[in-house]
């Protein structure tokens, strides 16, 4: 007889998180999920009566992370997986963005998986199990022009992913980064917030990816729904990976991109070993 398991998935109101708690509940397993208005939250539990909670939650809020983690643990036991989903998109040369858009975007990606976190911690320490799927993208791995504070923060969440699963092993906690490619969800739409002003001389670039974006969307290879069954799967795995890119389009990107720097490594290598103490020192 399997056991009931408790997740705490970010963002359930659309795309991954939504897919991902429809999935789960399937399955027959219990989500708690973050929204942001009390009209989102009674249309989640009205998913199902026992298995679909919603609470209301701005991961930008750290005292509320804390607070709300805690009424979970102590209403429905232990948190058993943490989905840290909620994120959005950020579109623009680097230039083009403001400070403050930037450092929102941190707040939302980074920060904000970084305070849920802290908070399940102690919980899965004292349990000695638990398993953390932080949702980095592949832009977590690669760049693109006009997504560069984008990228930043998927790749400040995938070493923090990285350092997070190798102090937590021991503990018998489980980390893993899960590194969608182009998918159907409204991130390059009605999710994706947008540079207010334009500077031509990034048109050719930037502009061009905003525009390669636009005609994309809504035409992304990747499903959802499949994405969400394939993390189920990394969760009831007896060895899951650390990383699991999804997608064929982002394994053929990251791929490449792997590769090219691979070769300019070793292109520069002689430099490279130029910059040590000669042995003899």
């Amino acid at each position: 007889m399997s056991v009931l398991k408790t997740w705490f998935i970010t963002g359930v109101s659309s795309g991954f998180g939504r897919e991902l708690a429809l999935k789960v509940i399937d399955a027959g397993d219990r989500v708690v999920g973050t929204l942001r208005t009390e009209a989102q939250r009674a249309a989640f539990e009205a998913l199902h009566p026992q298995l679909a909670h919603g609470v209301l939650l701005d991961v930008t809020d750290e005292p509320a992370i804390q607070r709300v983690v805690d009424e979970v643990e102590a209403t429905h036991g232990s948190i058993d997986v943490l989905v840290n989903n909620a994120g959005y998109g950020l579109e623009g040369a680097i230039e083009e963005l403001t400070m403050a858009q930037a450092r929102r975007q941190f707040d939302v990606n980074f920060f904000g998986a970084l305070a849920t976190i802290k908070a399940v911690l102690p919980g899965m320490r004292r349990r000695r199990s638990g398993h953390i799927l932080n949702l980095t993208s592949t832009g977590g791995l690669i760049t693109f022009p006009g997504l560069g504070v984008y990228n930043a923060s998927k790749h400040a969440l995938e070493g923090l992913t990285d350092a997070l699963a190798q102090e937590v092993a021991p503990l018998g906690i489980r980390v893993t980064a899960i590194e969608p490619g182009p998918f159907r969800t409204d991130w390059a739409g009605r999710s994706m917030e947008h540079a207010e002003t334009r500077i031509d001389d990034y048109q050719a670039t930037a502009g061009a990816m905003t525009k390669a974006l636009e005609q994309r969307n809504g035409r992304q290879p990747g499903d959802p729904a499949r994405a969400a069954l394939a993390m189920i799967q990394v969760v009831n795995a007896d060895n899951p990976p650390r990383r699991l890119l999804l997608g064929s389009m982002g394994f053929k990107q990251v791929g490449e991109i792997m590769a090219a720097r691979q070769a300019e490594m070793i292109r520069w290598s002689d430099l490279t070993f130029s910059a040590d103490f000669p042995p003899s020192e």
